[in-house]
């Protein structure tokens, strides 16, 4: 049995993955992989922020599953208990707050470290990625000393991509050697104009995406040294390795900067990877899958029966993959918290065919994304599929209130 080893990149927009499209050679060495990986090029979270979307990722659940609740609910099942009491050993290495201790996420975990309590600063307020790959280096060999160990589930989640954007400036000199700021002049940046979601100024808006950019230039290093860490331990060949993001970020897109409560596909349409070092062949799949898939295809991949509280379906047996669409959820924020007075915002696609519901606004629009990838048409009043696809929604609005 393979260890399975689920790798979440925080904020990382999938156009900006050579392998998906971008010329601007960014993750040459994500791109690198495409030999040994199936490569999903319609996955779609569950939410456009980290709250909202990771109740997908790890409990193959949806964000108000349970109601407006800030902490995770003991009613949903994370992937690392499911495992634990099969007998895997678990581990988790990240620094989002979102899914600390604090709010709940450190359930059915053998080892989990999520840095709530070292030091960071304000431009960078996280641990950085080259720290997490330390931290799992140390514990993979402490936990395969000897040669004999239990096959493991690894989740490790790197922020670097994240906001405020102050990437060091070797990082920036790759994207763009013309881009000259110090690191107060991008946390400035990062104050005035991203935090304030101020799009008057062009040109600063396309200097935040050049040091969102060069952040994502540094992440695909560390991805290489976590890849060149398991080489080391001789573990490459014994793991699969699943990589994806928990969402995007948008750079004036639909008026607004940041990851806000909106569910477009440059917040909603993330990396799907599956590497397999045993692969002798990539693949491409554009079946509509969503990130409540993964916890399944975890389980899959253990040979473990399916999990009863999992909403999804393994994206490993695709032949009995079932012909449905995709659910989103959030609460529709305008800045980096929610307030008590936002309300919910909803979306389900069906093949190209996407609606989004605004509950403050009671506002619908309905995209047909084959003709219209970048979402700027709505149809909801013309198209004769509305109706049907408010149906489909309509069940999942206002569940928030009652918990069910």
């Amino acid at each position: 049995m393979k260890n399975v080893i689920l790798f979440t990149i925080d904020t990382l927009r999938k156009d900006v993955l050579g392998c998906y499209g971008n010329k601007n050679k960014l993750t040459p060495f994500i791109d690198s992989l495409q030999d040994r990986c199936i490569k999903f090029t319609n996955m779609q979270a569950t939410g456009p922020y980290t709250q909202a979307s990771f109740p997908g990722i790890l409990t193959s659940s949806y964000y108000l599953e349970y109601g407006r609740e800030k902490k995770l609910s003991p009613k949903k099942t994370l992937i690392s208990e499911v495992l634990k009491k099969s007998g895997v050993t678990t581990a988790g290495f990240h620094s989002n707050p979102y899914v600390s201790d604090y709010f709940g996420w450190n359930r059915g975990w053998d080892v989990f470290y999520d840095s709530m309590e070292a030091e960071v600063s304000q431009e960078v307020p996280y641990i950085k990625g080259d720290e997490i790959n330390k931290k799992v280096d140390e514990w993979l060999s402490s936990y395969i000393k000897g040669g004999e160990y239990r096959p493991f589930f690894l989740w490790l989640h790197y922020m670097d991509v994240h906001e405020p954007y102050v990437p060091e400036k070797k990082y920036v000199d790759l994207v763009d050697p013309s881009v000259n700021l110090s690191k107060e002049e991008m946390f400035d940046l990062f104050k005035n104009t991203l935090l304030r979601r101020d799009l008057s100024d062009k040109g600063k808006v396309e200097l935040l995406k050049k040091l969102y950019f060069a952040h994502v230039r540094e992440v695909d290093g560390y991805v290489e040294e976590f890849f060149n860490l398991l080489k080391k331990v001789d573990l490459l060949q014994n793991s699969v390795i699943i990589i994806t993001s928990d969402h995007g970020d948008e750079f004036g897109e639909h008026g607004g900067l940041s990851h806000d409560g909106k569910m477009y596909s440059e917040l909603i349409n993330v990396p799907f990877l599956i590497f397999d070092y045993q692969k002798d062949k990539g693949e491409v799949c554009h079946t509509l899958v969503s990130n409540i898939d993964i916890p399944p295809t975890i389980v899959h991949l253990f040979g473990l029966e399916p999990q009863e509280n999992f909403k999804g379906h393994s994206v490993l047996s695709l032949k009995d993959y079932p012909e449905r669409g995709c659910f989103g959820e959030a609460i529709g924020k305008k800045s980096a918290h929610e307030k008590e007075t936002d309300r919910p915002i909803y979306y389900y696609q069906k093949k190209e065919l996407k609606i989004i519901y605004r509950e403050g606004m009671d506002s619908w629009e309905v995209y047909d994304l084959g003709k219209d990838p970048q979402e700027l048409n709505n149809i909801a009043g013309i198209s004769p599929k509305t109706d049907e696809m408010k149906r489909a929604l309509k069940p999942r609005v206002g569940r928030w209130l009652t918990g069910e």
